[in-house]
């Protein structure tokens, strides 16, 4: 699927149960006119940036920004990832009107522990949402990463791409199965979420890969996902780093090219030719 320049890329769904989906991607860019450096005017594209207020069950939760590219799958990953949701059956439609930029999540039995998590949130280091509901830094403790998963240099230089993707992890090789980009990298990672579950995709031998720094918050939600292999052509920080080695993940960073650095999870790479 591809709107106007931004894009998630999906393999074929196969999942038995998808809820009712607006199809509502917006244009990734819009033309307007700007003057350069010579005084001459130039028709310049821009990246579009809409707020989107998410309302579950008519009660509205928060107003994320984004691009726009996938705002269905942006909207079920965000309440997997904040734990409001525990299954994509609970979901029964979503929703997505642009005239009021707003976008309206039906359930079946509402979301567990609203009250408590809307009242006590962690301000985090992320752009455009920035918010970690309740005791989501505690649940990271839950956390267990596959211990046999392997990472090699090959399929490593294989993966490094512009954007945040989810891809596979064969030897010497990566396919990437989803692309997305969107105003923060944590609105690519939930929208990537959300479509794990719609296609009932495991992390468990999957890499993930961003251009963005590698925050806790990344750190976590990569975790949430099950996903072992956290990679940047960012750096990282203090917190992300200490979360990745509680939990084992193997989270590389400052890689473009042939070059890299690997922090964390160092047991899991193989540095083969």
């Amino acid at each position: 699927m591809r709107a106007g320049g931004a894009s998630i890329e999906l393999i074929a769904p196969n999942s038995p149960y998808r809820p009712v989906l607006s199809d509502a991607a917006r244009p990734a860019t819009f033309g307007v006119s700007a003057i350069d450096e010579t005084g001459a005017k130039r028709e310049t594209p821009i990246a579009g940036e809409h707020p989107l207020t998410l309302y579950v069950d008519k009660r509205e939760i928060l107003t994320l920004m984004t691009l726009g590219a996938a705002p269905e799958a942006l909207a079920i990953g965000y309440l997997r990832n904040q734990r409001l949701l525990d299954r994509i059956e609970e979901v029964v439609s979503v929703q997505v009107d642009w005239e009021t930029n707003a976008v309206a999540v039906h359930t079946r039995n509402g979301l567990r522990n609203l009250e408590a998590k809307l009242g006590k949130r962690t301000t985090t280091s992320g752009c455009g949402q920035g918010t970690v509901f309740g005791d989501l830094m505690e649940e990271i403790d839950t956390v267990r990463l596959p211990a046999d998963a392997r990472l090699t240099r090959g399929t490593l230089y294989a993966l490094l791409v512009h954007g945040c993707a989810l891809a596979t992890n064969r030897e010497g090789s990566s396919h990437i199965l989803y692309f997305v980009e969107d105003v923060g990298r944590h609105n690519a990672v939930d929208a990537i979420a959300g479509q794990m579950w719609l296609d009932r995709i495991d992390g468990g031998d999957k890499i993930f890969y961003t251009t963005g720094r590698l925050t806790s918050e990344m750190v976590i939600k990569a975790a949430q996902m099950g996903i072992p292999f956290l990679v940047s052509r960012s750096g990282l920080t203090q917190m992300g780093y200490d979360i990745a080695q509680k939990v084992g993940m193997t989270m590389i960073g400052r890689a473009t090219g042939k070059h890299f650095l690997l922090f964390t999870g160092t047991e899991r790479f193989r540095a083969d030719v």
